[in-house]
């Protein structure tokens, strides 16, 4: 009996907002797979159609279960190549992507090829143009929303080294509140709606930039990365 051979998981980072930057090499592989898994399909989509490519697509994003991630192994074990991708960015960086990497890797062992497509990163491009030292550095992801995240404030005051992280609309007044309480006297740089339309650095201390945000009210909207630099 011929055993089939296992397919491939590409992991594909995509646009964070300028549609144009995705490289050659991740188009070639979202057209040659055989399903693209997607944290939403419609967003996808767009990427898709702009590139002209007609790859069947499949959702997986933090609410899939464990039957869906079995039909994703199954397709795996049929020898079906399988692209992952995330909204924005590269996947399962603060994303849950990494879960099905982990059980995958943990599924195939060694027999399985997970090949990385890099491309573009709101971390990355943030920290590239702050002007800050990247050379050490501590990456949080996303904060907690609720539990733990008075304790996180009070290490980010207490760091040495630059602190990186993301946030939410909802939530970043709030942040530089906290970080304005722990950490007044450190050097803040916000990057906002990063590669888009609206994108803007803004530079100063927790007070100075919280104080920019409330006069800017339009300002308000869109995804932030924060960069935290001690004195």
């Amino acid at each position: 009996m011929h055993n089939v051979e296992i397919g491939k998981l590409y992991i594909v980072a995509t646009p964070i907002g300028n549609l144009e930057d995705i490289t050659l090499r991740a188009l070639r592989i979202l057209k040659e797979v055989d399903v693209v898994l997607c944290e939403d399909t419609r967003t996808t989509g767009v990427l898709l159609n702009r590139y002209d490519i007609h790859t069947k697509t499949m959702s997986y994003n933090a609410h899939s279960t464990d039957n869906k991630e079995s039909i994703i192994i199954k397709m795996l074990r049929e020898g079906k190549n399988i692209a992952l991708v995330s909204d924005a960015g590269t996947p399962t960086i603060s994303d849950p992507g990494v879960l099905l990497v982990a059980n995958v890797r943990k599924e195939f062992g060694d027999d399985i090829s997970v090949v990385p497509i890099p491309g573009a990163s709101a971390l990355v491009t943030a920290l590239c143009a702050s002007g800050i030292s990247s050379a050490e550095f501590t990456f949080l992801g996303f904060l907690p929303h609720k539990k733990g995240r008075e304790t996180i404030f009070k290490e980010i005051a207490q760091s040495k080294r630059v602190i990186v992280f993301y946030e939410s609309t909802h939530r970043i007044l709030k942040t530089l509140a906290s970080l304005m309480e722990h950490a007044p006297n450190f050097n803040i740089v916000i990057g906002r709606e990063l590669t888009k339309q609206f994108e803007e650095f803004v530079f100063g201390t927790p007070e100075q930039v919280l104080e920019y945000f409330n006069i800017n009210k339009d300002k308000q909207r869109g995804e932030f990365v924060v960069i935290v630099e001690p004195r």
